[in-house]
């Protein structure tokens, strides 16, 4: 059996304490909420804070507010179980509650937090093991080791992006707020990832996730699509998020197509997009931006299934998230 290593637990009531408390422990200490990624991570040896700082009694991180006329801001500790339930997210953003559907399990999805997988940390085979495995292997760079197993003479980790709802927030334009004992500050979603497996947040440790904001619909359209072994359970490995606005004659007039599962950070296809917009959004179309997704997509051998093959899907699941909504339009 695993347990967890022995660690200091705090839990402050208002987001002020939360951030003087991540500040005064250093650069040992971490934030958790649902912590379905944290503490399995802590239990094999992969993060070992001396510090947890939970956010869950934070009453301002549960809030969600807003509609599709004048966007939505989601706590970060709401829970993907409250995503996937709510009224005005299911009517007004429901691929948003669609993501959110996708992910793990309805236990995982009681205890998971909106925030928390939008922080997920990036995996791969040789890092997502205990620690005797690891070990085995004299480790790997991501943690304790020099060297990537997935690519040996990169001197980069390869570890993926593998959350549902990232690629979601990039292609619809959603805004994060990161909190500090020094202020806050409003990111893209797109500028909060790095390409990189072991430094893929654009987040210091002592800035805490407060706040999702959706954008206004004004007549955006979007769908998420997965790839995975099981029909639940399972990360992405690969991940389609698709999201367009259509003027009433028909015209693509903005797209954003973004891959997930395949890289340390979210990929933005702007040779797909660009097939896309000015046009229709008809066959010949949709055919263009999966071919230009497929020659984007350089899956490696960090995940399940063969990696050419990962690559070979990208085609048909960017094809089959167009194609969904087409039939919106």
């Amino acid at each position: 059996m695993m347990r967890l290593p022995k660690f200091t637990y705090r839990v402050p009531k208002i987001v002020s304490d939360a951030v003087s408390m991540i500040g005064d422990a250093g650069a040992d200490a971490m934030f958790v909420a649902g912590g379905t990624d944290l503490y399995p991570n802590m239990k094999r040896r992969q993060q070992t804070p001396k510090t947890v700082v939970s956010v869950t009694r934070l009453r301002e991180l549960h809030e969600i507010r807003g509609d599709a006329s004048t966007g939505m801001s989601i706590g970060s500790s709401v829970s993907l179980t409250e995503i996937c339930e709510h009224s005005v997210i299911n009517r007004d953003y429901p691929f948003v509650a669609d993501a959110a559907r996708l992910i793990s399990t309805p236990i995982l999805r009681n205890m998971g937090t909106i925030g928390g997988n939008l922080l997920l940390d990036t995996r791969c085979n040789y890092y997502d093991q205990n620690y005797e495995w690891r070990k085995g292997i004299n480790f790997c760079m991501k943690k304790d080791g020099d060297i990537c197993w997935v690519a040996p003479s990169s001197p980069k980790c390869w570890a993926v992006q593998s959350s549902d709802l990232v690629p979601l927030m990039v292609a619809i334009g959603a805004k994060v707020k990161l909190v500090s004992a020094s202020g806050e500050r409003m990111l893209e979603a797109r500028d909060l990832y790095n390409n990189d497996g072991i430094q893929y947040l654009n987040k210091r440790p002592d800035e805490l996730l407060t706040e999702i904001h959706l954008p206004p619909r004004n007549g955006l359209r979007a769908v998420y699509k997965k790839l995975r072994r099981r029909g639940s359970f399972d990360f992405p490995v690969l991940g389609v998020a698709a999201a367009i606005d259509v003027a009433p004659d028909g015209t693509v007039r903005e797209a954003k197509l973004i891959l997930g599962g395949v890289s340390p950070a979210p990929i933005e296809v702007s040779e797909a997009q660009q097939a896309l917009i000015g046009s229709p959004l008809d066959v010949e179309r949709i055919s263009e931006a999966a071919e230009a997704c497929y020659l984007k997509a350089r899956p490696l051998d960090n995940t399940d299934y063969v990696m050419g093959w990962r690559k070979q899907m990208a085609r048909p699941f960017v094809q089959r998230a167009l194609e969904e909504l087409r039939r919106q339009l």
